[in-house]
């Protein structure tokens, strides 16, 4: 397994660089580094996270939160922006979808699938991406951000991914945009699990907040494995698309967010030799 990504931004939880992934056909390749980072909410943000935000020369910061939670949590951008970086809000559920519980409902898909719920959580996350009344096309935005042309010298700008906690909505699109590179099913559901490890402490608020919706009927059990990010959701997520659409890029072209050349222009600005593939922050 690559070593764990994480990157330390004070006031930033579950911060980390989706690159440094090896290609399952081609071992001397990676994802390339320092271009897409994923996080929780960046809102509380410390003045030294601030300043090590701006050493990784974030240009754009994709936020797939819904209007419902900017309002409850008295967002303002201007407290987290800084010169050169443009916050772009595209978020992955339209306002009548939203259920309040960062998940589209959660609590909701529980009652319906028990505790199958995180998987359906993120198929219905990619449908409400792709969705034709969704506006703002979170998803596509962002793949077309990685897939510009550009030289090799000069790739994507970096950009920052992230929802409220960066667990679902935020692992689907960098599930996909790994799997475009040539990421293994398996590295990508691992990746997606190492959220767990760096929410660990948050899990049991969690679950407390799953319990006390008057909607859940299950056990403190069931609401603990609810709030999970489990790498066997992610392997049978991946595996639903594949059967359905054949594979992951007739899954991105069918859902309208890149056509083949898009995809094309993305592995090229996205991978790169594992031996020059260094990280701005070190290992």
């Amino acid at each position: 397994m690559p070593p764990a990504p994480y990157i330390c931004i004070p006031g930033v939880p579950n911060f980390r660089d989706i690159g440094g992934q090896p290609l399952s056909s081609q071992p001397t390749k990676q994802v390339r580094r320092n271009t897409v980072f994923r996080s929780g909410r960046p809102t509380l943000v410390l003045d030294r996270g601030v300043k090590k935000l701006k050493m990784l020369a974030i240009t754009h910061m994709f936020d797939l939160r819904s209007r419902q939670e900017l309002t409850s949590a008295r967002y303002d951008p201007a407290t987290m922006l800084w010169p050169g970086t443009e916050r772009v809000s595209v978020p992955v559920f339209r306002p009548e979808e939203y259920a309040g519980d960062g998940g589209g409902g959660l609590v909701g898909r529980f009652d319906r699938f028990g505790t199958s719920g995180p998987l359906e959580s993120l198929s219905r996350i990619l449908l409400s991406a792709t969705h034709p009344q969704n506006a703002s096309r979170p998803f596509a935005r962002i793949l077309q951000h990685l897939s510009s042309p550009s030289p090799s010298s000069h790739p994507p700008s970096p950009i920052l991914i992230h929802c409220d906690l960066g667990q679902d909505r935020t692992a689907v699109i960098c599930a996909l945009v790994l799997s475009l590179c040539g990421v293994s099913d398996d590295l990508v559901a691992h990746e997606y699990s190492l959220t767990d490890v760096e929410l660990a402490c948050h899990h049991k608020s969690l679950a407390d907040k799953v319990q006390r919706n008057p909607a859940f009927k299950g056990t403190r059990e069931d609401a603990e494995a609810l709030v999970l990010s489990r790498k066997e959701n992610m392997l049978c997520f991946l595996k639903k698309l594949r059967q359905k659409h054949g594979s992951i890029e007739k899954c991105v072209i069918n859902h309208d967010l890149l056509q083949a050349e898009g995809i094309a222009r993305l592995r090229r600005n996205m991978v790169v030799d594992a031996a020059k593939n260094h990280s701005i922050v070190g290992e």
